[in-house]
């Protein structure tokens, strides 16, 4: 009887000198612009919410929310940060000294090295601030240097400013899985996106290059973000090609 031979190429390279990583551990993800610890709802709920009222098209496409007070996403937080597979941060600007935001690993799978950021919230007030790249930064750089071999970012297909976020960070197009989950009563199609440990060097040396002082003039900036992770990036997302 013939016996296969999986040392051959076209059964996948093997995957030597890896060993699976820790599930996320870390008390602070600490930056020059942000500040990331686990999201608690006695420390964090009242001020967080204060940031997200009158903004209910922050939870557009998410699963949960909006809130309609302070103490109904107490709630949510104390439910969920409690459940399985998910480690949540409170996310805050160190420029304004408050708390801002909101992100968290999810689908964490160690044995294969792989692990989700999602279920990011960002006021208006952490939108478009070096801050909220950062915080984007750190939890990437904690997933790389921990071990992951994979790190993904999904989102609803139309949700728009979510797929430019993923491409302007440096995660590869992946394509779109139809009629992936219901959502609020709704079809949500999922645009997958990912980055690879072999692409990190070159990721970590442009998110360096981009939140350096120098690239800053007056608080604007001078290199944008996504021309230096164009070159890094395997795949574009193509719905985003014609509309600058």
């Amino acid at each position: 009887m013939a016996h296969n031979n999986y040392d051959t190429p076209q059964f996948g390279r093997k995957v030597t000198n890896w060993t699976s990583p820790s599930v996320p551990d870390a008390d602070v993800l600490q930056g020059r612009y942000a500040e990331l610890v686990p999201l608690k709802a006695d420390d964090h709920a009242d001020m967080l919410y204060k940031a997200y009222e009158g903004h209910d098209q922050l939870w557009d496409y998410m699963p949960y929310g909006p809130f309609s007070s302070a103490s109904e996403y107490r709630r949510w937080i104390q439910q969920t940060v409690n459940t399985s597979g998910h480690r949540f941060y409170a996310i805050r600007n160190l420029e304004t000294e408050t708390w801002e935001g909101v992100a968290s690993y999810l689908r964490i799978d160690p044995a294969n090295g792989s692990i989700e950021v999602g279920n990011i919230t960002y006021s208006p007030a952490l939108q478009r601030t070096r801050a909220a790249t950062e915080a984007m930064f750190l939890m990437m750089q904690w997933a790389f240097t921990a071990g992951y071999r994979r790190y993904e970012w999904k989102c609803n297909a139309l949700n728009l400013p979510s797929r430019r976020a993923a491409q302007r960070l440096g995660f590869s197009f992946e394509g779109v899985f139809r009629q992936a989950t219901v959502v609020k009563g709704r079809n949500r199609d999922t645009a997958w996106f990912a980055a690879i440990d072999g692409e990190w060097p070159a990721l970590q040396k442009a998110f360096d290059t981009w939140l350096s002082s120098s690239n800053f003039r007056e608080g604007v900036q001078i290199k944008r973000l996504a021309d230096l992770t164009q070159a890094i990036r395997v795949s574009s997302d193509p719905l985003l090609q014609n509309r600058g």
